[in-house]
């Protein structure tokens, strides 16, 4: 059965930077495409930035500039946060799609003063 683990979430200042991982029990090249998706207290869980099987890379308008992913050759995707806003405070979750739809269990971004 195929998994999702993410990890590297926290608690940062506005401004600070941080570096999520997941990590899938199979080849990240496996799937067609993987992306990272975060829901905030209250709202719908939205897109962040996705990469696909291809490489072409998309990003939510409200973190172009900021945010960057990536993947490595075996079996993780990762996403460097920078200049952290309050905004960004979510539950941030791993995707991965072939055939179905896989979902991580989420990690928390709190970004506070």
């Amino acid at each position: 059965q195929v998994q999702l683990v993410e990890s590297g979430g926290g608690l940062v200042q506005p401004g600070d930077s941080l570096r999520l991982s997941c990590a899938a029990t199979e080849a990240i090249f496996s799937f067609t495409v993987m992306a990272w998706y975060r829901q905030a207290p209250g709202k719908q869980r939205e897109l962040v930035a996705s990469i696909a099987g291809g490489g072409v890379i998309n990003y939510a308008e409200s973190v172009k500039g900021r945010f960057s992913i990536s993947r490595d050759l075996k079996n993780s995707v990762y996403l460097q946060m920078n200049r952290l806003k309050p905004e960004d405070t979510a539950v941030y979750y791993c995707y991965g799609h072939r055939s179905v739809g896989y979902w991580g269990q989420g990690t928390q971004v709190t970004v506070s003063s």
